[in-house]
């Protein structure tokens, strides 16, 4: 049986790496943005927004249902 601290380091981890695809979609974000090639005259800006954050989420969201199916196993 694993000890408290070793089953909180697994469910962090395990956190951690399902918020992983969100948070570098974030990043990514902020890097086009930074570097000039996301500007307000970038056509469908919006659309390409909702799709590259969205996408981040959804990989989050099939990593942590991944993780809390095999839990049940």
């Amino acid at each position: 049986m694993q000890s408290a601290l070793g089953q909180g380091l697994v469910r962090a981890s395990k956190l951690l790496i399902a918020f992983t695809p969100w948070v570098l979609a974030c990043y990514a974000f902020y890097l086009l943005h930074t570097s000039g090639a996301w500007t307000g005259e970038t056509p469908h800006r919006g659309k390409l927004s909702v799709i590259l954050l969205g996408t981040g989420m959804v990989l989050s969201f099939l990593i942590q249902s991944g993780f809390i199916r095999n839990k049940r196993k």
